[in-house]
């Protein structure tokens, strides 16, 4: 019997925290040393979607991950990127997710009614393809919102976004209570892989200390990476990963947190 997907979540309710961007990276990666990868875009912004296929994401109208749940058919709405790389990609009709759960009204205007666990619906959908890939990996919005709750109750491992601020670091509680909830709820025994300390400005004295206290408060957790910024960082949005020769040098400080993550989840 083929061995499923293992099916990793990058989250926190706050934006500018690195989630695409790292999401991007990791799917990059993955291919990169062997692994079919699947990379699932849940938040309307559509910027893992416009990073990894290079289009603006209002080309995917009508054939995203959106469509892709009402529908309840995976298949006809991939993307394929690489050889070893596909996409469900989202555009900004995924707001419209909530209301189609409770009213079976979808943006269009059509009535496709639903039936069902409101928080279960991209878990149920993937199950279609796990077979097809080793890793599934999935971008999820600013928010504790339906689309956040369905990929953590869709994931086994769920990688927290820690940008060394304030309001961030506010977050993690009730991200981490979100988790735990998912864990309860639903048949992925979800769980933290780790905290990945992100946006790291290395003149700022406060960024130092938020390091060192979600370090003190969550001991296991934390990844001993920590991502700085960097300017090709920064502009992997604007040149990709096809003929980027900042790419190297955008990637290199990842490779860690990658090595790290590896372990976690597959040991």
């Amino acid at each position: 019997m083929k061995r499923l997907a293992i099916t990793i979540t990058m989250g926190i309710q706050k934006g500018g925290c690195g989630k695409s961007t790292t999401t991007g990276i990791l799917s990059h990666l993955l291919t990169e040393n062997g692994y079919r990868v699947l990379a699932v875009d849940m938040d309307s912004q559509g910027n893992l979607t416009e990073l990894l296929s290079e289009q603006p994401s209002n080309e995917f109208m009508g054939k995203s991950v959106l469509e892709a749940m009402q529908h309840n058919n995976v298949d006809e709405f991939i993307v394929p990127i690489s050889d070893k790389l596909d996409l469900l990609p989202a555009n900004n009709f995924l707001a419209t997710f909530p209301r189609w759960i409770y009213t079976g009204k979808t943006y269009s205007g059509d009535t496709i009614p639903f039936k069902g666990n409101p928080s279960l619906i991209l878990d149920e959908a993937l199950d279609q393809v796990r077979e097809k890939y080793d890793f599934i990996v999935i971008d999820t919005p600013p928010s504790l919102s339906e689309q956040t709750t369905n990929a953590l109750c869709a994931s086994e491992f769920v990688v927290v976004l820690f940008e060394c601020s304030n309001w961030c670091y506010s977050a993690i509680p009730n991200f981490m209570d979100s988790v735990e909830g998912a864990r309860n709820f639903s048949k992925r025994d979800t769980k933290v892989a780790g905290i990945l300390r992100t946006m790291n400005d290395v003149r700022r004295s406060d960024a130092k200390a938020f390091n060192e206290m979600i370090q003190e408060d969550y001991p296991e957790e934390v990844f001993e990476t920590i991502i700085t910024r960097k300017a090709p960082v920064g502009r992997l949005s604007l040149y990709g990963f096809n003929g980027n020769s900042e790419l190297k040098q955008a990637l290199d400080q990842y490779e860690s947190f990658y090595e790290e993550l590896i372990e976690r989840v597959k040991g």
